[in-house]
């Protein structure tokens, strides 16, 4: 259970305290909605919107319908359509694919990441390219 602030604080963000933070154990309550205040909810580098898609994201890829349902509509008020959802969902799913692949093919990480440097080196270098034409 959260302290009593915790709980003002809470209610000052979300209008009320969930019932589902009963289900943290009191040494994490107040921490672990420190976490999401400041991380999730706070200023950080990436703007909510991203923070929203990068939890879709992770939601869809853990298959959890709770996480689905709350950053789904967490991302609907940072203004993302039901298609943007969608799209998150299947890169979350692409990633989560070729991941399977690397890993039961069991691809050497060394090579990986020398090929995936030199891929970023070929991309930057035509980005370049690109500039110099305009």
């Amino acid at each position: 259970m959260v302290s009593n602030e915790t709980q003002r604080e809470i209610e000052e963000y979300l209008g009320q305290v969930p019932s589902w933070l009963d289900a943290l154990s009191e040494p994490a309550a107040d921490h672990s909605w420190g976490v999401v205040r400041d991380l999730e909810l706070g200023e950080t580098d990436l703007p909510n919107r991203e923070k929203a898609l990068v939890a879709v994201g992770a939601a869809a890829a853990m298959n959890c319908p709770y996480c689905i349902h709350f950053h789904g509509e967490e991302a609907r008020l940072e203004g993302v359509s039901d298609e943007g959802l969608s799209e998150a969902a299947n890169v979350a799913a692409n990633v989560r694919y070729f991941s399977t692949i690397l890993h039961g093919a069991e691809v050497d990480l060394d090579d990986f990441r020398r090929e995936t440097s030199e891929i970023v080196q070929h991309i930057e270098d035509q980005q370049a390219a690109a500039a110099g034409d305009d």
